[in-house]
This record gives structure tokens, C-alpha cells and sequence, in this order.
């Protein structure tokens, strides 16, 4: 992974999480799975990460976490949106919006030639 990636990452690896988990409960493995699926292989998370960030969310009481039996039959931790994680996750989104709106017109300005 570029480090341009990397930085990526550190800055919006909460709010990805939380989009992800709120299209429904998941546990860790299946999260980065569906992440990476859905950002055309882009973002890549390892464990080092991922599971510092769960548990992370889940003390802000983003999410909320449960021992189910996973598709392979064996235990794993599923994780699911709190009301409060919906909000900030919402609330994020909003954010994330207005910051690509005010880069793309910072990047369509046109320069002046020298």
C-alpha cells in the first residue's frame, strides 16, 4: 500500500468502519473484507489496525459488539451500530462532503502559467 494510502487511512479508517458496519452487523474479518471490496481493492486493512480501531468505536460507544457463530461455525465478535454511532457516523459523512466539495474547488482553480 502507498503511504499516500496510508495517511488516507489514519484520517477516515472510524467513519469507513462505521459506514461498513452500518450496512449490517459484521465481525472484524468480514468488515475489511467488505471494505475492500467495496473501495475496488483501495483500502486494504490489516489486523494491526482494524481490531485497535473496533475496539476503539466500540469504547465511544459507537458500536456495540456480540459473540455469534460465524459463517464458518466458529465464535467471532459481530459488531453493530449504536444510535450514537449512527449520529457521529452521519454527522461525518456531512463533513467528509463538504471537505471534497472545498478540495475539488481548490484543485479545479485554474493556475497561472509562468
Amino acid at each position: 500500500m502507498s503511504e499516500a494510502r496510508i495517511e488516507l487511512l489514519r484520517g477516515t479508517l472510524d467513519l469507513l468502519i462505521l459506514k461498513v458496519v452500518a450496512l449490517g452487523p459484521s465481525h472484524g474479518y468480514a468488515i475489511a473484507q467488505r471494505l475492500q471490496q467495496i473501495s475496488k481493492d483501495f483500502f486494504q486493512v490489516h489486523q494491526g489496525s482494524l481490531y485497535p480501531a473496533l475496539h476503539r468505536l466500540e469504547d465511544r460507544d459507537w458500536l456495540q459488539a456480540e459473540w455469534k457463530e460465524s459463517e464458518t461455525g466458529r465464535e467471532a465478535k459481530f459488531y453493530s451500530l449504536t444510535k450514537k454511532g449512527r449520529r457521529h457516523m452521519e454527522a461525518e459523512v456531512v463533513n467528509w462532503g463538504r471537505l471534497v466539495d472545498a478540495v475539488g474547488l481548490v484543485l479545479r482553480a485554474p493556475a497561472k502559467e509562468s
